[in-house]
This record gives C-alpha cells, sequence and structure tokens, in this order.
C-alpha cells in the first residue's frame, strides 16, 4: 500500500505543479479573460470527451459488449476481482484486435468497462490474465480517468492560452502598451516551452497512475507473478504487432502500443519503460515477503 499511497502523492504534486504553470502563465499575460477562455476552449473537447470517451474508445476498437454467456471464466474473473476492490461489476467489451493489450474506461466506477483484445485471450494463461483484469479494475478504482481528464483540460488549457499569445499578442509589455525586447523574448519562449511543459506533466501523471494501478492490481490478484509475467507478453508482443489507434487514446492500454525506448524518449512515454514496472512489482513483493522473489 505504501507504493500505492506514495504515487497518488505524486500525482496530486504533479496536478498542483500542472496547474500551477497555467495559473503562472495567466499572470505573465496579464489577462484574466484569456486564462478563463483558454480553460474553457482548453478543457470544453477534453469534457465532451470524458463523458463519451467509453463509447469512443470501444467503437475505435470495434468492441462488442460480452456476457457471462459467451466468456463465463472471463466473466467471473471480472466479477470476482471487482468484489475485492469494493466496485460495481465493470462492463466487459471484447476487441477482435490482434496485438495483445487491454484497457479500462468510464467516467466512474459505476460506468466501468473493461475491454480486451483477441490477442490478449490468445495469448495469456489463466494467472497474467487474472493478473491484467486485476490492473483495469485498479483504474477504474483509483477513478484514473477523472484524473486523466483533469490533466488534459489543464493542459489544453495551457495550449489554448499559448496560442491566443502567439495570434493576438500578451504579455512584454510595459505600462504604456509598448513592446519590451526582453519581455516579448521571454513570452515567445512562454509560447513555446509552456505547452511542452504542460504534455511532460501529463506524461509523468500517466505513468504514475500506471505505477499505482500495477501496485494495487498485484494486491487484487493475490501477488504480482501473473502480472510480471503479462507485462513481459505485451511488451514482446506489441512491438511485434502494431495498433493502429488515435494518440489521445494511448494511456488507456496497460501497455503502450508500439512502445519505444527508455532515456530522453521516457519522458514522452505514457507508460513507464516495462522493467521499470517489472521491478517495481518485485520491489513491492521482497518488501512484503522477503522470501518470495527467491
Amino acid at each position: 500500500m505504501n507504493t500505492i499511497f506514495t504515487n497518488a502523492i505524486k500525482t496530486a504534486g504533479l496536478l498542483g505543479l500542472l496547474m500551477g504553470l497555467c495559473l503562472g502563465i495567466g499572470w505573465l499575460i496579464g489577462s484574466t479573460q484569456g486564462l478563463i477562455l483558454g480553460f474553457a476552449i482548453g478543457g470544453g473537447m477534453t469534457i465532451i470527451s470524458y463523458f463519451f470517451s467509453d463509447k469512443i474508445a470501444l467503437m475505435t476498437m470495434r468492441a462488442q459488449q460480452v456476457s457471462r454467456e459467451e466468456a463465463p471464466e472471463l466473466y467471473e474473473m471480472t466479477e470476482r476481482l471487482a468484489q475485492r476492490a469494493g466496485i460495481p461489476m465493470p462492463r466487459l467489451y471484447y476487441s477482435p484486435e490482434p496485438a495483445p493489450n487491454a484497457f479500462a474506461t468510464g467516467r466512474n466506477p459505476k460506468n466501468g468497462v473493461v475491454c480486451v483484445t483477441a490477442g490478449l485471450m490468445q495469448m495469456m494463461d489463466r494467472k497474467e490474465l487474472e493478473g491484467v483484469i486485476a490492473h483495469e479494475i485498479a483504474h477504474i478504482k483509483h477513478r484514473d480517468i477523472l484524473i486523466s481528464t483533469i490533466a488534459a483540460v489543464i493542459a489544453g488549457a495551457i495550449s489554448q492560452i499559448a496560442w491566443f499569445m502567439m495570434w493576438f499578442g500578451g504579455g512584454g509589455r510595459d505600462e504604456e502598451g509598448n513592446g519590451s525586447p526582453l519581455g516579448l523574448i521571454g513570452a515567445l519562449l512562454m509560447i513555446i516551452l509552456a505547452p511542452i511543459a504542460a504534455m511532460l506533466i501529463q506524461m509523468a501523471i500517466s505513468r504514475s497512475r500506471e505505477y499505482a494501478a500495477d501496485a494495487r492490481g498485484a494486491a487484487l490478484a493475490g501477488g504480482p507473478e501473473g502480472l510480471i509475467s503479462a507485462l513481459r507478453k505485451l511488451e514482446t508482443m506489441n512491438q511485434r504487432i502494431p495498433m493502429q489507434i488515435n494518440p489521445a487514446e494511448r494511456h488507456m492500454f496497460i501497455v503502450m502500443p508500439m512502445t519505444g525506448g527508455g532515456g530522453m524518449a521516457e519522458l514522452f512515454r505514457t507508460h513507464p519503460v516495462t522493467e521499470k514496472r517489472i521491478a517495481k512489482l518485485i520491489e513491492q513483493m521482497t518488501a512484503e515477503n522477503p522470501y518470495a522473489a527467491a
């Protein structure tokens, strides 16, 4: 539980940093109206997406809802894990996508959805599948769709404010309204760097939520072994089998489709590097039971 608590604190801090960046831009341009307009435009589409994210994602994946009769083992596994997490049974969907993956969506636990792909069902054994489903249940339990939406709203507002500054001017002016060279340079840097900074913070929030879902998912499944094995398979196969999806939906999946390497590129990832996730799970397992890692 320490891992979950640590990531919750980290997420709160990153959201605060993102909000502070947005308010700081508003203060620099000296326009409350611009700040409000940026929030209205930057957040409007994201809020709409929040309420319809499940329908959009499921339609993109050509997913169909499955019943207990159609997939009894998967249904009962999901139902059992949901009961352990203390949330309603999410709706189950199946996508014909050959790449092994899964995602959770829905604006709150009452509207939760778990979707699995054909590739996942074919490649995972029962223990691995349980680890994957537990991870997705943890996302629903943590209300990660809401957290991601808040981050996206603020990041979108920052991008819109920067766009307004570029096209309509703002910042870099003295009391008489004359342009200041240093101020103009600062405004230009803000226009370029602020959206990048906002995106980096948004990606960091997404990675933090993945670590938290891994930790809670391992606890729900009764141990991290299945999830660790599943992550290794998913990392390998998703680099072999491409999945063409909207980049805005990549954060929803248990592993990021068509993943890249670490290093600086890691800053722009919605998911942590898989080996780091596995290392965290092993660290958690060792802390709970010093003999388990052996």
